[in-house]
């Protein structure tokens, strides 16, 4: 069996270019990972996500817990057999979702107590419990349960989140131990506080994950908070370990995290903007609501891997998503997804060439372009 490793082919400044080998297949890095959250990357088959570039895709502890349940995909065979995607799968530990319940949620050292979103049932999420559901769906890089803070947040509040994680990350690697293959990723907490970040990320690196993920941002503050956290606690990350920034984001987020050494990125943004009519593109981000392709009979872009983008003209996506059709809202998702992947795949041949900070002027340019177009 491939063991699970982590190799850096080419560095350009802070970032990197490299494969995460996995039993199910590589992982080409830097990678976006598209959202499956209740194992489906909504409104796409499996084998287009596949075909559109991605190597591994997330799924949720939290939602597949409640729906349809941990020990039922286990006994249907395991998530891959379950949704048809024989390639990697990373799952979430939950930590975010149950965050996002406020009132319905209750905190202790033990972990968590939470009614269901869906029918207000009882249930509680320890670190054990985390593991055990992961380990039960079988997804080969599973996440530590962590406490999550919306932001901005005061320094008490996130210190005690934080310190809570750490103890949660040794139940966690304590529950998982070293199954050949796979791989327990620890998260950084710490918010906004230069200090907090630094101290979860040093007595994670001590604990020796397989990963190492950068979590509570994108969770409310600007960009350029984000950016900073990320370049404070990037110097205290191993440099032989993969690391995933969570929950990000935009085009231009993901430029600006690869540029400070982020590897891996997960967002429901292509897909949620795809289902409500906008598109993203090498050219920005294109509304197609906006009557002004109503008439229009150029393709969103010609040279996209998408058919969507390629054999259809912008006059037909725009009546699609005015209608409310089905199929508007899986031919965007498809653009989105596959304009994901082109710009890891640009990201990663920039760096393996030495010349990332030209490449992300040219992106950059492009977007600035398509902008300045659609205000004609």
């Amino acid at each position: 069996m491939t063991s699970f490793s982590f190799t850096i082919e080419a560095r350009d400044g802070a970032a990197r270019q490299g494969e995460i080998a996995t039993p199910r297949g590589a992982i080409r890095t830097p990678a976006f990972m598209p959202v499956g959250t209740a194992a489906t990357v909504k409104a796409m088959y499996p084998a287009e996500v596949r075909a559109l570039g991605a190597d591994i895709v997330l799924a949720n502890t939290y939602h597949l817990m409640l729906r349809p349940g941990a020990e039922r995909v286990a006994a249907l065979g395991g998530l891959h057999r379950f949704m048809n995607w024989q390639r990697p799968i990373i799952t979430d530990s939950g930590g975010f979702q149950v965050m996002s319940l406020a009132n319905l949620r209750k905190i202790s050292e033990r972990g968590v107590t939470f009614r269901s979103h869906i029918d207000g049932s009882a249930h509680e999420l320890t670190p054990e419990r985390s593991i055990e559901i992961q380990n039960l769906l079988g997804s080969d890089i599973v996440m530590q349960l962590d406490e999550c803070v919306a932001l901005p947040a005061t320094d008490e509040v996130t210190e005690k989140a934080m310190r809570l994680s750490l103890r949660w990350a040794e139940r966690c690697q304590k529950a998982f131990g070293r199954p050949e293959g796979r791989a327990l990723f620890g998260i950084v907490q710490g918010g906004a506080n230069d200090q907090l970040r630094v101290e979860s990320a040093t007595a994670l690196t001590a604990m020796d994950f397989q990963g190492y993920a950068i979590g509570g941002l994108a969770v409310g503050e600007p960009q350029e908070v984000m950016l900073g956290m990320i370049e404070v606690t990037e110097p205290y990350l191993p440099r032989d370990k993969p690391r995933y920034l969570m929950g990000v984001g935009t085009p231009d987020d993901l430029v600006s995290s690869v540029a400070r050494g982020i590897d891996m990125f997960d967002c429901v943004m292509p897909t949620r903007a795809g289902r409500h009519g906008l598109a993203y593109t090498r050219f920005g981000k294109v509304n197609m609501k906006n009557a002004r392709h109503a008439d229009d009979p150029r393709p969103l872009d010609p040279l996209s891997t998408s058919p969507a983008a390629r054999d259809w003209s912008r006059a037909y996506l725009h009546h699609l998503t005015k209608s409310g059709e089905i199929l508007g809202m899986m031919m965007l998702t498809a653009v989105n997804i596959a304009y994901y992947q082109e710009l890891m795949a640009t990201l990663r041949q920039a760096i393996a060439a030495g010349r990332l900070a030209d490449a992300i002027g040219e992106i950059r340019e492009g977007w600035a372009k398509g902008e300045a177009d659609a205000q004609r």
